[in-house]
């Protein structure tokens, strides 16, 4: 194995932009049922006119050149390709942070925070809080992937990150995630805490400690939490039980037809965003459009969904504690998992908790500055 690191450029052919708008003109649309919106899964003429303005509208050279506004890298990490962007800042003393995303993201949810979190007197903030920020694709996602070998779950990409911070020269950063990113990053907490100076999520799951008060007294906000949370549990994580079980049967589908997996993603930015009935209010939809063509040109709509199944199938003693590294919480009205901060605070070295007036599960994207806040003030007191 070499622990070369590489610099890495995007770049797309053109041949590869015209099948994929060669494919969405000959997608082979359903039936559908008139007038049933969102009941049945993704709204039909939302889905047929995203398709219609990604082949005809969108402009992924203009995706491509703000991704590589930024350094990006690859290296060889356990076996496997690990394409991350590394931006460092200007400000010598700054904290090292790796920033996880989840499924279905990818690094494209962090374009407009790292500006923020790694220059922050260029965007109105105290330079004291600048971080170099490293920013990876998940194994088996983006460039990244596909993965090629079994168990890459989150404790195996838990210690590949803990890698790559070390392979870049860090002895001691912190860690920072939502969706499977809060889970990685709690896990790099637990195996490789000498290193780690804290850990800051946008999603925690956390299991009551079995007190009598477990669920007295919920403030507004909790109720709130919790409501979402049961919705997610009864309406909408069927996806979640696919991916788990069957995730090579569902990605045949998905890695032939870019309109399928259009579909598929981008219900989950319906679901999943805090807005009134507009998803492109909380993303709009050249962003979307740039993380699902990420899936698409990198051919990792299969093997990203992996993780879901390697999940169980890789848990270690201790996975999902942090022992004495600082957690700091950050919770949106509009997440999907709920937990009460009396709980985190029993099950974890709870340092920095912030619970914010709008915003869903994509955090980085819907609330850019709401998240730089939280990430900023949690670890202002562990550099």
């Amino acid at each position: 194995m070499s622990d070369t690191v590489n610099e890495f450029t995007v770049a797309i052919g053109d041949d590869e932009i015209a099948d994929l708008e060669d494919r969405l003109a000959r997608t082979r649309w359903p039936d559908r049922i008139p007038g049933v919106g969102w009941d049945y899964g993704v709204d039909a003429d939302w889905v047929r006119d995203l398709a219609d303005y990604w082949a005809n509208g969108f402009n992924w050279r203009t995706a491509e050149d703000r991704l590589n506004a930024f350094d990006h890298l690859t290296t060889e990490i356990d076996g496997q390709r690990i394409h991350a962007i590394h931006q460092r800042s200007p400000s010598p003393d700054a904290l090292p942070l790796v920033i996880s995303h989840g499924w279905p993201g990818s690094v494209v949810e962090f374009l407009d925070i790292i500006g923020p979190l790694t220059d922050p007197k260029a965007h109105g903030g105290d330079p004291a809080d600048a971080f170099h920020v490293v920013a990876p694709s998940l194994p088996g996602y983006a460039w990244s992937g596909p993965t090629t070998d079994r168990g890459w779950g989150p404790t195996r990409i838990a210690r590949a990150f803990a890698t790559l911070a070390a392979r870049l020269g860090y002895d001691r950063y912190g860690v920072q995630g939502g969706d499977w990113g809060s889970i990685i990053s709690q896990e790099i907490a637990r195996t490789d805490s000498e290193h780690v100076a804290g850990c800051h999520v946008n999603m925690i799951t956390t299991r009551p400690p079995g007190q009598p008060d477990d669920m007295e007294d919920l403030s507004p906000f909790e109720q709130t939490v919790f409501d979402r949370a049961a919705w997610y549990q009864a309406e909408d994580n069927g996806y979640f039980r696919i991916q788990q079980t069957r995730p090579q049967t569902l990605g045949t589908g998905l890695n032939d037809s870019p309109a399928g997996l259009l579909a598929w993603i981008g219900e989950k930015f319906h679901g999943w965003t805090d807005h009134d009935g507009d998803p492109f209010t909380a993303v709009d939809r050249d962003t979307i459009l740039a993380n699902v063509s990420v899936y698409w040109f990198t051919g990792t709509a299969n093997s990203s969904t992996r993780i879901y199944f390697e999940l169980m199938r890789t848990l270690e003693a201790g996975f999902g504690t942090t022992g004495d590294v600082p957690l700091g919480v950050s919770v949106f009205p509009r997440e999907l998992f709920a937990a009460r901060r009396r709980w985190v605070e029993a099950a974890h070295n709870l340092v920095f908790w912030a619970e914010n007036d709008r915003g869903g599960h994509f955090a980085a994207l819907e609330t850019p500055g709401l998240l730089v806040d939280d990430i900023r003030a949690c670890f202002r007191d562990l550099r």
